[in-house]
């Protein structure tokens, strides 16, 4: 039998708006064109990726031609990555230690093209050691990427902060805006960043369509060769259909950012009450944190058990962990902030959405106690 589950992992997804499903529809049936083909279709085609890009350029504060469209974050960090990599004499690449793999991975690899990879430090509340930045851009540092928000605990970055440090050092300066975008203000003149990545499926809308957002003066090399599509920088037929209802999750977002922040914060303050109770470890709970998001740990109980115990209950919440049966591994995100590997083991990661209630807060922490009890009595047995 299926249970019926209440989905608590926004982080990895968010289901598409119905709203957003609906821009999309027309793209997906009768207007089918070709961006690139000159008869009526493809105009229209064109005419509605014009469109979405003013609206995905208006709710970052930038123009249309500096937003590129990709295929989703994991491209847009590479091309990032690989493509400014492509016109510099190799230097210094600098990362913070908490970035997601699709930033981390491509550093690793520079780092095998005759790059030094420099991980920069965090707090053990999980924001970037400002003072570890001034450190490292005492080398020669051709790029510094640091995430917005992070996508295990939520903690907010000081990436204008460290962005400043970065030009100083005449160094490209980018940051994964993927998971603060539709949660907290997102102004890529603010953060004073030369490239930003941004993602639809997060905030909404479809999985297929992101974007890199740039200044005009950075150079890059293209990774995916073709066409010329997106002013040469990412060759491909576009998907229409996605980079619509990319658009029209950038204008929903506008409008209900605000209230659904109130009101997810004051959901998460519940749960981690609750959780406070039942004696957990909240990571990050005192730095600033995107308000949907909470990272937690119940010393004895591996994360990967308790997101299985929680998804039989009906619950669908994230382990803390890329881990397999056969080598688990902690957290790299829990381990750069000091956690005992043990204890990052044991991570779990909640995340919330438009859709969840006060209700289902209090529905989940009921669940989640007889989880626990249940876990731990096993445990006893055991020994």
């Amino acid at each position: 039998m299926t249970v019926e589950h209440t989905y608590f992992d926004h982080n990895a997804t968010t289901p598409v708006d119905e709203r957003v499903f609906e821009a999309m529809l027309p793209y997906l049936r009768g207007r089918y064109g070709n961006a690139s083909s000159r008869h009526e279709l493809g105009t229209v085609a064109r005419r509605a990726i014009d469109a979405a890009r003013e609206q995905v350029a208006a709710r970052v504060n930038v123009q249309p031609s500096q937003v590129i469209f990709v295929s989703g974050g994991t491209e847009a960090n590479n091309l990032f990555i690989r493509g400014t990599a492509g016109y510099l004499k190799p230097t210094q690449i600098a990362v913070s230690a908490i970035e997601h793999p699709c930033v981390a991975k491509p550093a690793q690899d520079l780092a095998r093209q005759g790059w030094k990879l420099r991980k920069l430090a965090v707090t053990r509340g999980g924001e970037v050691d400002l003072a570890d930045v001034d450190l490292a851009l005492k080398e020669p540092t051709g790029i510094v990427s640091v995430m917005l928000a992070n996508n295990e605990t939520g903690v907010i970055q000081d990436v204008a902060a460290v962005a400043a440090r970065a030009r100083a050092a005449k160094a490209w300066m980018h940051t994964d805006a993927v998971q603060a975008l539709g949660k907290i203000p997102v102004d890529f003149v603010a953060l004073n960043v030369h490239a930003m990545t941004i993602s639809a499926h997060k905030i909404y809308g479809p999985k297929g369509a992101a974007a890199l957002v740039m200044d005009k003066r950075l150079q890059m090399k293209p990774i995916i060769h073709g066409g010329g599509h997106e002013q040469g920088l990412r060759s491909g037929t576009e998907n229409v259909a996605a980079i619509v209802g990319f658009g029209a999750a950038c204008d929903l977002a506008a409008g209900r950012m605000e209230e659904l922040a109130q009101r997810q914060e004051g959901m998460r303050a519940r749960l981690e009450h609750g959780l406070h109770e039942m004696g957990a470890e909240i990571f990050g709970a005192d730095a600033p944190r995107i308000p949907n998001t909470s990272y937690f740990a119940l010393k004895g109980i591996l994360g990967e058990t308790l997101v299985i115990e929680l998804d039989k209950a009906g619950y669908a919440v994230a382990p803390g962990a890329a881990c397999s049966s056969a080598n688990p591994e902690p957290s790299a995100t829990l381990l750069a902030m000091g956690v005992d590997p043990a204890l990052a083991l044991c991570a779990v990661r909640f995340s919330l959405g438009a859709g969840n209630s006060l209700t289902q807060i209090d529905e989940f922490l009921k669940a989640l106690a007889g989880v626990v009890v249940r876990l731990k009595s096993l445990v006893a047995m055991a020994v």
